[in-house]
């Protein structure tokens, strides 16, 4: 997991080639105005969900991991708090290939971080993560995903 700021993130291009489309794409939209949904950006390797959620607690959050896609995770307009666990300590049953995720409810992660508007967390195959802990009022966040290999 890497959590840095919106200005650093063409510093982690290296690790995947995809990164710079993000900050392209971030230099030529404005998340804010985007609609709640799914927008392909180059087809299924390389898209963002705009999402808006309810609040939930540590104890609600879902710890979950990807094999093949990497997040890019940005809140709008509002912090966000993710849980953290390493892969390598979670049950490894219950992948499911056709939507690259292992979703893991009642498992509570080791630690929790939040990220505030202006920042982002990568989350890589290596990273177990519940996301969606809110302020009671709910939060609205931007989902890059790419693939892995890239």
């Amino acid at each position: 997991m890497i959590i840095d700021t919106l200005e650093n993130l063409k510093l982690y291009a290296p690790m995947n080639a995809r990164i710079k489309d993000v900050v392209a794409f971030l230099a030529e939209h404005d998340l804010r105005g985007m609609p709640e949904g799914h927008h392909e950006i180059d087809g299924p390797d390389f898209f963002v969900n705009i999402q808006e959620h309810g609040a939930k607690t540590a104890d609600e959050a879902v710890l979950e991991y990807h094999r093949v896609m990497v997040d890019v995770q940005i809140p709008i307009g509002g912090p966000e708090t993710m849980g953290y666990t390493p892969v390598d300590k979670l049950p490894q049953d219950g992948y499911d290939a056709a939507t690259d995720a292992a979703l893991l409810p009642g498992i509570r992660p080791e630690s929790f971080v939040t990220v505030q508007p202006g920042e982002f967390a990568i989350f890589l195959p290596t990273d177990g993560h519940a996301p969606c802990v809110a302020p009671p009022a709910g939060f609205k966040k931007a989902v890059f995903k790419m693939k892995a290999d890239r």
